[in-house]
């Protein structure tokens, strides 16, 4: 099995050993992504697949194929390690803990010691962590639920259904029709748990994720077997009698889901768990302002807002919705609106503009008009080569107006201190110094 791992827009030359990946390894990758729904034309939106290298996009995960498979990690500068093995398996953890807030799940500290960041790749990591959470969950019992029953019994259950008994059943006076209720661990959120342990289990390489599949799948043998595009999530019903299981749904969504494909095709299998980082990156942000804001009288909405820019002057119909990434409010007040961007700003001292695209400042003063905000920011991730401590990097008044265009970046490679970090930007005014956020 040939594994390998990248960084995102970084590239593998082909070849053997281990900073290298096979030709025909590469192959079969490429033709996994141009089947993705996140691939875009030919794949190129996750990779480009070049004569003599392929080189990663934007797009992070996992790509298996027959035989191989590639782990694609998003950049993170952690300025106290230099050790690349330290580094990749530091990446993943950070990578799993973003997942993990945007998809509101708990990872306590006694999982996090146990998931193989060092030696395992995203999609296994992942994996252990849903075995260990539904081991956990089994362990206290599954979910049961009262099901409505037909069944033509010797003996009377529940109630007589009279018009079956009369029509269908009038030559067999032995039998009675009878309706009940019956406690069943037959329901919706068995089927899909149960889906998971079935799809993973054909995928997992990992011998400790097998073992562990392979015991708990013994607890749903009276689970039906249901295919994932059928699923019922519409029957799926999460209340106080199972609220401990909600997290674990949201891991198994994220593994049934969109984002995950599986294909298949005369090589062999090939499957996919991709994220769009600039995605991942606002949710991130969005759900940690929530609850770095969390009473202070301002509230964090995501991709809210859906004001129109247009109105036509005869019919009065509206054109162009926006959806600010995240609105910070106080009551009915836009005090605050950021667009997050997953993107290096340039660190080159003869570009005052840092890198930033002039399309994103035209939607932003758009936005500050549309919403009567008077604080506007684009934040992008922190990165070492910007030899400055994160928070506000530059802060700019729109002419015409008195509202102000700040850029700001955020450190995402570590969690300490993240919440202070995030209400310093989130609350800062306009007479504070720049770079206020501090550790």
């Amino acid at each position: 099995m040939i594994r390998r791992t990248v960084f995102e827009w970084k590239s593998l030359r082909y070849g053997d050993g281990e900073k290298r990946i096979p030709e025909w390894a590469a192959d079969r990758i490429a033709a996994v992504t141009r089947r993705s729904p996140l691939g875009g034309n030919e794949g190129e939106r996750i990779l480009s697949h070049g004569r003599r290298e392929i080189r990663a996009r934007q797009v992070v995960g996992v790509i298996a194929a027959d035989g191989c498979a590639l782990e694609i990690l998003p950049k993170i500068d952690f300025c106290d390690e230099s050790d690349p093995r330290r580094i990749v398996g530091r990446t993943r953890k950070q990578l799993v803990h973003m997942l993990a807030v945007a998809l509101n799940i708990n990872i306590d500290s006694g999982l996090v010691t146990n998931l193989g960041w060092q030696q395992e790749n995203l999609l296994e990591v992942l994996i252990g962590l849903f075995v260990r959470k539904l081991a956990d969950l089994v362990r206290q019992g599954m979910p049961r639920r009262y099901l409505e029953c037909e069944a033509d019994l010797p003996v009377l259950r529940g109630r007589l259904e009279v018009t079956r008994q009369f029509t269908t059943l009038a030559a067999h006076s032995q039998k009675l029709a009878c309706r009940y209720d019956e406690l069943s661990r037959n329901i919706a959120i068995n089927q899909i748990v149960n889906a998971a342990i079935s799809r993973l289990a054909r995928i997992s390489c990992s011998d400790e994720n097998q073992r562990g599949l392979r015991e708990i799948a013994l607890t749903y043998v009276d689970v039906a077997t249901v295919p994932v595009a059928a699923l019922p999530w519409h029957e799926l019903v999460i209340d106080r009698s199972n609220a401990g299981w909600r997290e674990l749904i949201n891991l198994a969504r994220l593994l049934l889901g969109n984002r995950f494909q599986t294909t298949s095709d005369g090589a062999g299998l090939g499957f996919s768990l991709l994220f769009e980082m600039n995605t991942l990156f606002e949710e991130y942000v969005a759900r940690m302002l929530q609850r770095a804001l969390c009473g202070s009288g301002l509230t964090v909405h995501v991709q809210g807002g859906r004001l129109f820019c247009l109105e036509d002057v005869s019919t009065k119909a509206q054109r162009f919705m926006t959806k600010p990434d995240i609105l910070v409010k106080r009551g009915a007040s836009v005090e605050l609106i950021v667009d997050t961007k997953w993107k290096r700003l340039s660190a080159r001292i003869d570009d005052p503009k840092q890198g930033v695209n002039q399309p994103d400042v035209y939607q932003m003063m758009a936005y500050g008009r549309l919403y009567h905000c008077s604080r506007l920011m684009l934040l992008y991730p922190h990165h070492a080569e910007l030899n400055q401590p994160e928070g506000v990097t530059g802060s700019h008044r729109i002419n015409g107006s008195d509202d102000q265009l700040e850029t700001a970046t955020i450190d995402v490679s570590t969690r300490q201190g993240l919440l202070e970090r995030l209400r310093a930007l989130g609350t800062r005014g306009r007479g504070m110094p720049l770079n206020c956020a501090g550790r």
